[in-house]
């Protein structure tokens, strides 16, 4: 079937300002699809795209007719046509709808040229998108906003109008228009003026070295665990109202431990203390000099070495300070586990960007042996174990547990309880997820004994590690990515592919690839564009990101630097969404169906990694590949092209494109051969990744199970994976988690009830 595109190329669209474009059907159906979409009932939708795809066709079969041998159209004669079209076919809401939105545009573009108040107003609009400073109520398109709330309505206000600004005033037509009509997707486009970046590895012991300044008051080096912990949660609430994306800490274990070291030698100080008090050793031992001895303590696990010159010989003095050694560390312990439990608590519950939302968290820990790092480990995923208030299962922050051969991932190596453990909470929680040090591409950067080179992850996905522009400072702490977008893979299948309305006998893969490399470069300049917006800003901006160092660099800056020098250390990301239907449309079959379509699958990614490489090596800049985290694009995508092309089996038959690389959530895959099937993927993006494994039913009873789906990812090179199983809540008391035959907060069985003054007093426990 030949394109209508084709046998019209020969057309051009005459717009309203006399300049001439050439013919393109994919406008038009976007159009209609909006012309439905403006009167379609949210609960029970009164058209399909079906409906959409009757006007489409009739329009575009008048215009070949009418004008096979012209060679120009107005755009207002086009727009004619569809009302007609809507018109003679029944669809007279539509109609309606349709010309009562073109009689208001053509009333704005009157007004916007002709009354001079109103272009001042949008003139002082302007000026506040590219200038203010205090732009932070923003609604980031994938953050967990509240939009029922009062600040969550406004959020969306400024969202909407800030995206529209954008378009209009900071992009390029072309970008806009490419947007608009769901050949990419810019992500975060409501921030673009305010040039913010998307997130973060928050490097703590960086900022907590002699305290920080969230602009409202600094904040003392914090003394002890449960300040560490506290100001952790604070350092991320603050970095959060500076950035679009999310924050996350790289080496949680690494950064808490001096925590840990600090309220044990307190402890350790007050207990012995006490028992000399009650002793008969008071008189021959000073206790400033044991004090002093303590204030040396730099870890728990040569503490017993500080102090055998004072019992030498003594039982009865040694058993004395054993006991004191002892007793610190159940102390520590016991308040190391309230810091992390507070920790958890804090980040579900503490708001930022308004009071609208919770700070997108994320933290990376698993390698620090020592005890006072094994010490964090542990009671943060019992915390994470315990629950919230109401046993509910907390979602941030969104923990990472970072495997490595050595270090956790055998038995007999220091941290491997951890691990097991970290299977266990996750077997209930849904968290921890688990990431690879040993995979090849993470491995390249790992130096021994320098946690900073080791990977850290968003909870969504996102790396950063590999550095074209300074290659020594290959690391995570201090880095981020800078922005994304990402592109519609399987419309360029439906285009060029043997499946679908426009299928051709053989797929064009010249085709593919010429769009697809046109697109890569589309949107390897919009993220140049981008950068320039993001470069131009000052350290005012971003009082907390820049203002404190957060940002790798960034405290050498001065007030009137340019950013570039600090900002190209992020990465500028490429991402991808539904491998899987494109294969479909250009093979017919994806990639967990076919081994072929497979190998074409890698090809692919492949290949636009290679050309995020090349840019890189051009520009000087970390150009990488993502794989989208898909969110609501995965709908908004395919919700224009089925109105494009209709509904095709496979392809636009969904309410969504599969998420990046991943084998379809509906197809019947072993857990082995998923794993195998998506982990060469991994390698290729660069900017970020992610697997994840559906499991039925409880697994919490089989964690040995639950360890070799881990195992596996590790052995099939993998960098980030996560095990999804099913999570309960109780209706009556409201526990989430695991349920099995009773509920672990208030005893009930399944069917049977709870006494009011039984939940009266959970509600009590719980205060």
């Amino acid at each position: 079937m030949e394109d209508s595109n084709e046998l019209l190329q020969h057309l051009q669209v005459v717009k309203r300002n006399g300049k001439k474009v050439e013919f393109n059907g994919t406008k038009i159906a976007v159009a209609i699809k909006k012309g439905f979409d403006s009167i379609s009932n949210e609960d029970e939708r009164k058209y399909t795209t079906k409906d959409v795809q009757v006007v489409y066709q009739k329009v575009i079969k008048t215009i070949e007719k009418d004008y096979k041998d012209k060679e120009k159209i107005k755009i207002e004669a086009i727009q004619d046509l569809i009302e007609q079209v809507l018109k003679d076919n029944g669809y007279e809401d539509v109609y309606e709808s349709f010309s009562e939105y073109r009689n208001r545009r053509n009333q704005s573009r009157e007004m916007f040229t002709e009354d001079k108040k109103l272009h001042k107003f949008l003139k002082t609009i302007e000026g506040l998108g590219l200038k203010s400073a205090s732009e932070d109520d923003n609604k980031r398109e994938n953050a967990n906003v509240d939009g029922d709330t009062a600040m969550g309505t406004m959020l969306q206000y400024g969202a909407t109008i800030s995206k529209e600004f954008s378009k209009a005033y900071l992009l390029k037509k072309k970008f806009a228009d490419a947007h608009d009509e769901g050949d990419i997707h810019i992500h975060d486009l409501d921030f673009l003026a305010m040039g913010t970046t998307t997130c973060l590895q928050i490097d703590l012991e960086k900022l907590f070295k002699n305290g920080f300044s969230t602009g409202h008051g600094h904040l003392r080096e914090p003394n002890d665990i449960m300040s560490y912990s506290a100001l952790a949660a604070i350092a991320i609430q603050s970095n959060q109202n500076d950035q679009h994306g999310g924050q996350a800490i790289p080496a949680f274990d690494y950064y808490m431990a001096p925590g840990v070291v600090k309220t044990y030698r307190k402890q350790l100080k007050s207990i012995i203390n006490d028992l000399l008090d009650y002793s008969d050793f008071q008189s021959f031992l000073n206790i400033n000099t044991i004090n002093k001895e303590i204030d040396k303590i730099d870890t728990i696990n040569t503490t017993v070495d500080y102090f055998e010159k004072f019992y030498k010989d003594n039982e009865s003095l040694k058993r004395l300070f054993n006991m004191a050694l002892e007793k610190a560390v159940k102390k520590t312990d016991r308040i190391t586990y309230q810091a992390m439990e507070a920790f958890v608590h804090n980040l579900n519950t503490m708001h930022s960007r308004a009071g609208a939302q919770v700070p997108f968290s994320s933290i990376n820990f698993g390698t620090d042996t020592s005890s006072e790092g094994r010490m964090v480990i542990k009671n943060y995923l019992l915390a994470v174990d315990a629950g919230l208030g109401h046993g509910e299962t907390p979602i941030f922050p969104i923990s990472i547990f970072k495997v490595k051969e050595g270090v956790n991932y055998n038995p007999g190596e220091p941290n491997y309880d951890l691990f097991k453990l970290s299977c266990k909470v996750s077997a209930k929680r849904l968290f921890p997820n688990f990431s690879f040090i040993d995979s090849t591409f993470n491995k390249m950067y790992y130096k021994e004994g320098d946690y900073r080179t080791e990977v850290g992850y968003m909870g969504c996905r996102t790396r950063v590690l590999g550095n074209v522009v300074d290659p020594d400072r290959s690391i995570t702490p201090g880095r981020g990515n800078l922005s994304f977008t990402t592109i519609n893979l399987p419309r360029l299948g439906i285009k060029h592919g043997i499946v679908g309305p426009n299928h051709h006998e053989v797929a064009d893969w010249e085709g593919f690839y010429n769009d697809l490399d046109n697109l890569l470069d589309l949107v390897k300049d919009q993220l140049l564009d981008r950068f320039e917006i993001q470069c131009s800003k000052h350290i005012y901006n971003f009082p907390f990101l820049l203002g404190q160092g957060n940002w790798i660099d960034s405290e050498k800056l001065k007030p009137g630097d340019r950013l570039r020098k600090v900002l190209k250390h992020g990465t500028l990301s490429i991402g991808f969404i539904g491998l899987a239907e494109c294969l479909k449309a250009m093979t017919g079959k994806h990639h967990g169906e076919s081994d072929e379509s497979h190998k074409i699958g890698v090809e692919i990614i492949k290949h636009i990694r290679e050309k995020c490489d090349e840019y890189s090596q051009k520009y000087n800049l970390n150009f990488t590949c993502l794989a989208t985290p898909a969110e609501g694009l995965s709908g908004r995508f395919v919700n224009i092209d089925k109105a494009i092309y209709g509904k095709i089996k496979g392809v636009t038959d969904r309410e969504y494109y599969t998420n990046s690389f991943h084998i379809p959530v509906y197809y019947n895959v072993s857990i082995a051969n998923k794993i195998k099937k998506e982990g060469p993927f991994h390698e290729l993006t660069n900017a970020g990744h992610i697997s994840y494994i559906e499991v039925d039913g409880d697994i919490s009873d089989n964690i040995d199970a639950f360890e070799q789906i881990i195992r596996l990812m590790k052995e099939n090179n993998m960098g980030y994976g996560a095990v999804n199983h099913p999570v309960d809540r109780d209706p009556v008391c409201g526990y989430v988690g695991v349920i099995k035959d009773v509920c672990p907060k208030c005893g009930r069985r399944a069917g049977e009830g709870v006494s009011v003054e039984k939940l009266r007093s959970l509600d009590c426990c719980n205060k």
